[in-house]
């Protein structure tokens, strides 16, 4: 929270400084070069996507928590969930994005509070009568029938830009430049046929900007295009500045990254790219409701890709099918978007890589053994069955096989920011401009930079970043015209979460058009732990799994705390398109289903299998995208 510092300054001691200062050369050296240092030189690790009991899917289904508690224990402080449970962060966050859904904003506090403008509306007075009166299944019943109608019963009752107003003075209550940044946001929940478009909309701005508007919801449109015109809007009129990430698009049925727009079905054209670049720099790739970087199917040779894979529903009553899988994952949308840049003349999928937890408990909370799930009746439980076969995903479908279950889900993610500073301002332009990671919970730290006169020796120079941006780009830059036809250089350098695994290695992912224009990608083994030597298939041996599944302990005596890695492209062709990021992998550790059966003794989820107890954390970096021309 807010605290107000007063100093006060005599005027004997103001003159004394005066005439030191005085006294003081003008041909003095300054000594110290850090206050000219302009690059980012921290890492900050926040949730760009948590609801608190103010999204009526969460406070109408138990969480009775709102967004000041979210706050309290994302800062640090202890909190009690809404089971009762105290709650503690092992490590505070540095920002939060509460992304609370645009679509009635606090209808569950206002029902609780029996607010007025709510009780002089008369569908707002019925659903507020109906829980009061000991049935809130069915009062949710009514509200869910309203939004996939896309008929707000509550329009013009006031109680959209009231819970709007409340919300931002919120983030500004807890909002503390320099030691935590709550940005104003929410969710806009586009969900077409139940297929998950929805974006997360985050203001660089305070209060005095965002609150001359209020959220756009899926009421008015289910079309992104329509956001991006509300976006533009907003900043017409404010001067201020906004961006939106899309939702994990892993159970969009191939809406996601899809070829046509949403509305005409027309081809997506130079003009959409360019918007749609503009509004989205950045896509969650990772969160509870699985890993979207890459999928088993489309990556047959990436020994790591099936990682959290969630893709056999959506939201709604269709059937997923792989058709449909090359326009819902990372990976694939990234290499499609290199055809599209050859075509249009402009990416529409070139985007950096984001996490969050969309986590609807208002816990952020992404350890292992301190997961909260998705929703309250998923909380930790003694009676954990709820926890492990609450239906997620296809509830509504009637082929039970597309059902995911609770047990599936991932205890992710985060978003790391490098930044000057931890404000809105400084961690918003970083997101604008892609230098971000995104992992899924762990903290580990990676920095990657890519040039054409970088050195072998440069890894280990001292200024390492400074030279790094000095002689190249960052994640999330772009590289042109490669210089005599070499090949990009590549540093990398990743360090271990202080209180987590050991590395297992640094990989480095290539996307890229070949010469009949068809996409290809490559995974590289380009810093490998423990001195493992490269076996005849090209691959590297598996780093080894110290987890004792008796005490779930593991051993940080494989693995390294630090790896680095200096790489030129040896298949590069200057004529090319291409991408490249980077994925650092942990040593395996135990997974959060591991310790529920541990700690409440229970029996193991039906389809789970022993490997669903150990898993593997890792870090995605933003790409470095080369284009021979821009």
């Amino acid at each position: 929270m807010k605290k107000k510092h007063v100093f006060i300054l005599s005027s004997a001691l103001a003159l004394s400084v005066s005439a030191f200062a005085q006294a003081v050369s003008n041909n003095t050296v300054e000594y110290s070069p850090y206050p000219a240092k302009t690059f980012p030189n921290n890492v900050f690790f926040g949730d760009t996507h948590l609801h608190t009991s103010w999204s009526t899917d969460a406070g109408m289904v138990g969480n009775v928590i709102g967004p000041e508690d979210a706050y309290r224990l994302a800062r640090g402080e202890t909190i009690t969930s809404s089971h009762g449970l105290k709650v503690k962060l092992s490590r505070p966050l540095d920002f939060l994005v509460i992304s609370d859904h645009a679509e009635n904003l606090g209808l569950a506090p206002a029902i609780a509070e029996s607010n007025k403008e709510l009780l002089q509306n008369k569908w707002g007075k019925k659903i507020h009568d109906t829980v009061k009166a000991g049935q809130p299944t069915k009062a949710f019943d009514m509200w869910i029938k309203q939004v996939n109608a896309q008929e707000d019963k509550l329009a013009g009752s006031g109680m959209a830009e009231s819970y709007w107003l409340r919300s931002t003075e919120y983030a500004e209550q807890y909002n503390e430049p320099g030691l935590f940044t709550a940005f104003i946001g929410f969710e806009w929940t586009s969900m077409p046929n139940g297929n998950n478009l929805h974006r997360n909309v985050i203001f660089r701005d305070n209060s005095d900007k965002a609150n001359q508007i209020i959220p756009i919801s899926s009421y008015e449109t289910v079309d992104p295009e329509d956001l991006w015109d509300y976006l533009l809007e907003y900043e017409k009129k404010t001067g201020g500045k906004v961006l939106a990430i899309p939702h994990n698009g892993n159970i969009s049925n191939g809406t996601m990254f899809d070829d046509v727009t949403l509305t005409t079905k027309k081809p997506i054209d130079n003009e959409y790219a360019q918007r749609r670049m503009r509004w989205e720099p950045l896509y969650e790739v990772t969160q509870i409701k699985g890993d979207s970087e890459a999928h088993p199917v489309l990556s047959p040779n990436d020994e790591f890709a099936d990682f959290y894979t969630w893709d056999s529903g959506t939201l709604g009553p269709e059937t997923t099918t792989p058709e449909m899988w090359p326009r819902d994952y990372a990976r694939s949308a990234l290499k499609r978007g290199l055809v599209y840049e050859e075509k249009l003349g402009t990416n529409p999928f070139k985007f950096g890589l984001a996490g969050g937890t969309d986590a609807h408990t208002s816990i952020s909370a992404t350890e292992e053994d301190n997961f909260f799930g998705k929703v309250s009746l998923t909380e930790p439980s003694a009676n954990p069955h709820a926890r492990f076969n609450e239906v997620i995903v296809a509830r509504t479908n009637p082929d039970k096989t597309q059902q995911i279950r609770h047990w599936q889900a991932s205890a992710a993610g985060l978003t790391a920011v490098w930044s000057r500073e931890n404000t809105r301002a400084s961690l918003w332009d970083s997101m604008s401009r892609k230098e971000v990671y995104a992992t899924t919970g762990t903290r580990i730290k990676v920095r990657l930079f890519a040039g054409w006169d970088y050195q072998s020796e440069d890894l280990n120079r001292s200024d390492f970043a400074e030279h790094g941006y000095e002689a190249g780009v960052p994640m999330g830059g772009d590289l042109v015209n490669a210089p005599n036809n070499q090949a990009p250089k590549f540093m990398v350098r990743a360090l271990k979460d202080t209180d987590g695994a050991n590395l297992d290695r640094i990989q480095i992912i290539k996307g890229w058009v070949d010469s009949a224009g068809k996409t290809q990608e490559k995974v590289y083994d380009v810093a490998v732990s423990d001195d493992r030597k490269m076996k005849s298939n090209g691959k590297y041996p598996l780093v080894g799994n110290t987890v004792n599944m008796k005490d779930l302990s593991y051993s940080n005596s494989i693995g390294d705390p630090t790896l680095s890695a200096y790489w030129s492209d040896p298949d590069f062709d200057a004529k090319q398109r291409a991408f490249y990021y980077v994925r650092v992998l942990e040593i395996p550790t135990p997974s959060w289903v591991a310790f529920d059966l541990k700690v409440y003794k229970g029996k193991m989820p039906e389809g789970a299998t022993q490997a669903d107890l150990v898993r593997q954390e890792r870090a995605y970096s933003s790409p470095i995208w080369y284009s021979p021309s821009k």
